[in-house]
């Protein structure tokens, strides 16, 4: 969230972060609300003051009928504070809850735009492939040479439904045993994360409370979350981070992901483009309070992931997301999306997005500046790989006129050595 005095203080900036990000929100009300809450705050506070000393006074004062008159006017002091208190207490829940609202500001090269159509491309990689045969999709493919069972899947799971098998699941080792040795070498830290949380970590990260229809939530009111950006960035909750301007926090999480994927971009796919149940490598970095410091950052974590892609020889490009897609929080934000030749198109596989303090306000995490102050600290997070997902640009990329897929190089070693997967 924003700080209330910058929003106060910005006002034209914060209303137009929403125009440009496409959020309905209404920063009068706000502001109205903010008066309000301060006023009744203010009142109460004078009348607990007045209660304070009152208390103090009684002890001293000998006169019976004085020392009733004061307790009468205690009496009624308290009754009207417990009122101010009941009004406070309504007045701040609908102010924090309007807080939650607010957009963060979005970078000035973040361009206009109402959706993913909009997005700017700002690279290509790779040359795409050109079959001298009819390619078939990732769906025949795998069912055919046994690397997923779609069918039973939906017999077990329901609707986008699978089990991955054979040498499709040994791939996705691959891919996994691929990825921590990439990132270890980059410097991040691995970590394997929870998938279940609690409301307070999805609220600090901003899925909370508008995305709250997408999220899968257990009896006991936790989520399952869709990132291991959650539960990473709630591991520092209400801290106090030390060295963090010398030595910021840089994490490779894994973790299991869930999501309903009931919006319009869920329609019309099939296979493993889009699941409830996947598993994702996120990048999660913790930096210093420096908008130069974040933007380093998040060309990092994007060209990260972009040299993953090219390593295995897939093609891609980049897109510079543009306003009404880059969502409340984020500054600015990358998607690199793979080459998926059935289809003729590319999908996304990552995104890369920088957020400033957005996340760390919500979420209480700051740091000991060096200069002695305390000071919220920066957060990024960028989609190392997601499986399956990656299988199907993977696989139909690489496949052969007989109908087997050639490994890529750098996953051979993973697999003993193998370099094609020819059948069940």
């Amino acid at each position: 969230m924003l700080d209330i005095k910058f929003i106060e203080a910005n006002v034209d900036l914060v209303k137009e972060a929403a125009r440009k990000k496409h959020i309905n929100f209404d920063v009068d009300e706000l502001l109205k609300i903010n008066k309000q809450r301060i006023e009744v705050l203010q009142k109460a506070e004078k009348l607990r003051a007045e209660q304070n000393k009152a208390s103090q006074e009684i002890v001293n004062i000998k006169d019976a009928s004085e020392k009733q008159n004061l307790l009468d006017n205690m009496k009624a002091l308290k009754e009207e504070l417990s009122g101010l208190e009941e009004e406070l207490k309504k007045v701040t829940a609908e102010w924090q809850m309007l807080m939650l609202h607010v957009p963060n500001i979005p970078d000035m090269t973040v361009p206009e735009g109402e959706s993913d159509a909009d997005n700017v491309e700002i690279k290509v990689w790779g040359d795409k492939p050109q079959f001298d045969f009819e390619p078939k999709d990732h769906v025949e493919l795998m069912t055919k040479l046994g690397l997923a069972d779609f069918e039973r899947g939906v017999k077990v799971h329901g609707f986008r439904g699978y089990f991955i098998t054979g040498d499709g699941f040994r791939l996705t080792m691959a891919i996994w045993q691929y990825a921590m040795d990439f990132w270890n070498s980059k410097g991040y830290t691995p970590i394997l994360a929870p998938a279940i949380a609690n409301r307070e970590s999805f609220l600090a990260n901003g899925y909370l409370p508008q995305g709250e229809d997408d999220l899968f939530k257990t009896q006991d009111g936790q989520y399952l979350a869709g990132t291991a950006e959650v539960p990473l960035m709630g591991m520092f909750g209400n801290e106090v981070l030390e060295n963090l301007e010398d030595s910021p926090k840089k994490y490779i999480g894994f973790s299991f992901a869930f999501r309903r994927e009931i919006g319009a971009h869920a329609k019309d796919v099939k296979g493993l483009i889009r699941v409830h149940e996947f598993h994702k490598w996120e990048q999660v970095i913790l930096c210093e309070a420096s908008h130069e410091t974040s933007v380093k950052y998040h060309e990092e974590i994007n060209r990260n992931t972009e040299e993953f892609i090219e390593s295995m020889k897939i093609p891609y490009h980049t897109v510079l997301n543009c306003g009404g897609d880059i969502g409340q929080g984020q500054v600015k934000k990358y998607d690199i999306e793979l080459w998926v030749p059935k289809e003729n198109k590319y999908r996304e596989i990552s995104s890369a997005s920088y957020f400033h303090d957005f996340q760390t306000r919500r979420g209480n995490i700051k740091y000991k500046a060096k200069d002695g102050t305390t000071k919220y600290a920066h957060s990024l997070n960028c989609t190392a790989i997601p499986t399956p997902r990656i299988l199907v640009s993977l696989i139909e990329n690489y496949q052969n006129a007989d109908g087997s897929i050639t490994i890529p190089e750098v996953l051979r070693k993973y697999m003993g050595g193998q370099e094609k997967i020819s059948g069940k």
